[in-house]
């Protein structure tokens, strides 16, 4: 990294320093010229047992603090000041590395976080798995390999036994695989209580059966091999009692709905509700950004733009006075207040004609945006309309002239090209539209012979985050802010906050009521009535 010279000096009390000081900027005033080249050249650091030289030189110089012959004898007593009078020299290193190389091997480092992260309860639910597994087996196997002429011999009772330990593995594997075995949809910042509790749990009742099997069966190599059996058969029990209670922590705890959230993007006020049941904050949050991908519309920061085009102009119009600043003629001259009212007065005005302005800011955009939506409309009609001639006509033509779907929808894609073009830029939408994605939609409508308003409906009115490209989904730039642990369960007035790059959602937990209902009889013979018909009439 390049660095100029950088020449400090400081006052002095002593006359001393002060000589000191002038000495040392005399000796390198001439080498100050030099700066520019200095910057481009390296220094050159000889080892100390084969010098090339009697000191190392920087440009035909000494370096700072080295003897020089021809300095002054009186040179070489520094004072106490030297520290701040003394001229440091550098040049570019061989081996610096820019800034831009640091953040790039920060985030390789993040980016290898991460993915350990990620996989980690993957891998740590494998091993497990297999640990769980592999203990039932390993129970039957080991008293058949160490001491297998002292075992008694296994009945029908025992061969059934083998029969349903079988089956009884075969289906917690399934278990395991289907609950535990699965790719996380998301990195969390904290691990999952119950996960941890049911490993946990797991592990400990692992240990404890490995524990009695040490101690009464191998220790004292028992006979009864039936009975080893049952052993065996009464972990693989256990093990699926936990298994169901991990479906009912994992899967069907939160299912029943508690409580009401409300979802509040920050920038344009976009609100969402949901009912979600028994959750901790992390993966309360977790769903909302679930549901946020799939119901809000995409975040569009250029619709802002307006209303802060608008507020600037309306701040620029208003003048600020300090009255009481020290020496301000308002505060000094208090006769002359009636001067600086016809200043205030164009604000006001404009102040009060804010409303005004807006209203025909938004009636003038509503009609352009009709204006150019009813182009597009009558262009995309006319293009499709060509389309189905041609499909019509290619039927009578030979194989080598059909034309494909790609090639058709890039042949009828400029004539209406323009016109969407032009009502994506008034809805400010272009950014979200490629021209490939454009041409890819166009393929699929017409290879499933889809209508006009059917192509023209994902562009007409925006659509869920999903529906775009990974580019505008911002998965990786989540930050959950809550004042309460994440891993603790949400309640009646929990606030957390996810932030993201450009907005944030603001999301409140209300509690579902308690809902009491009651019930009115009523008798059907209440409803009962007699219509008396008359058999003469008044004329």
């Amino acid at each position: 990294m390049d660095t100029e010279s950088t020449h400090s000096g400081y006052s002095s009390r002593s006359g001393r320093s002060n000589r000191h000081g002038e000495r040392s900027r005399d000796r390198h005033k001439g080498g100050s010229s030099k700066d520019s080249s200095r910057s481009e050249r390296s220094v050159v650091i000889n080892p100390p047992d084969t010098p090339s030289q009697d000191s190392p030189v920087h440009n035909e110089e000494p370096l700072p603090g080295e003897p020089s012959a021809a300095a002054d004898p009186g040179d070489e007593a520094q004072d106490d000041n030297w520290g701040e009078t003394t001229t440091a020299v550098t040049g570019t290193s061989e081996l610096s590395i820019s800034q831009e190389e640091v953040v790039g091997l920060g985030k390789e480092i993040q980016d290898r976080t991460q993915g350990f992260r990620r996989y980690l309860p993957l891998a740590v639910g494998s091993c497990v798995g297999l640990l769980v597994l592999a203990t039932p087996l390993v129970f039957l196997l080991l008293p058949v390999v160490m001491w297998p002429d002292r075992l008694q011999a296994c009945g029908a009772a025992c061969e059934g036994l083998f029969l349903s330990i079988s089956f009884k593995i075969l289906i917690l594997l399934v278990a395991v695989w289907a609950l535990f075995l699965r790719p996380s949809r998301a990195c969390l910042p904290r691990v999952c209580v119950y996960r941890a509790f049911l490993t946990t749990l797991t592990l400990l009742l692992t240990m404890s059966y490995w524990l009695f099997y040490g101690v009464r069966i191998l220790d004292a190599q028992d006979e009864d091999y039936h009975g080893i059996v049952q052993f065996a058969v009464s972990l693989v029990d256990s093990q699926l009692f936990v298994h169901y209670l991990a479906v009912v922590l994992l899967e069907l705890r939160h299912l029943r709905p508690c409580y009401s959230v409300c979802v509040i993007r920050s920038t344009d006020g976009e609100t969402r509700h949901y009912n979600i049941g028994q959750l901790s904050i992390q993966r309360a949050a977790l769903t909302i950004l679930e549901y946020y991908y799939r119901d809000f519309p995409l975040h569009n920061p250029a619709l802002l733009s307006a209303s802060k085009h608008r507020t600037a102009k309306h701040l620029a119009g208003l003048k600020v006075y300090n009255v009481d600043a020290p020496g301000s003629t308002a505060a000094a001259q208090p006769s002359n207040g009636n001067q600086s009212r016809p200043l205030v007065t164009p604000a006001t005005k404009r102040k009060d004609n804010a409303h005004s302005e807006l209203y025909y800011e938004e009636a003038d955009y509503e009609r352009r945006v009709r204006k150019r939506r009813a182009r597009l409309v009558v262009a995309v009609e006319e293009a499709f309309t060509h389309v189905r001639r041609m499909k019509k006509e290619d039927e009578n033509a030979a194989p080598s002239d059909i034309m494909d779907v790609r090639e058709a929808a890039l042949a009828v894609f400029p004539s209406m090209a323009r016109s969407l073009q032009k009502y994506l830029r008034t809805t400010r939408r272009q950014h979200c539209h490629s021209m490939e994605s454009i041409q890819k939609h166009l393929a699929f409508c017409l290879v499933n012979n889809m209508s006009p308003k059917a192509f023209l409906e994902a562009y007409l009115a925006p659509g869920p985050t999903l529906l775009y490209g990974p580019e505008r989904w911002m998965a990786d730039q989540w930050t959950l802010i809550s004042e309460a642990s994440v891993t603790s369960g949400i309640k009646e007035g929990t606030e957390f906050l996810l932030k993201c790059l450009d907005f944030s959602l603001a999301v409140t937990v209300k509690g579902i009521p308690y809902i009491r209902l009651t019930e009115e009889y009523i008798d059907p013979k209440s409803h009962k009535f007699i219509l008396l018909l008359q058999s003469e009439t008044s004329v």
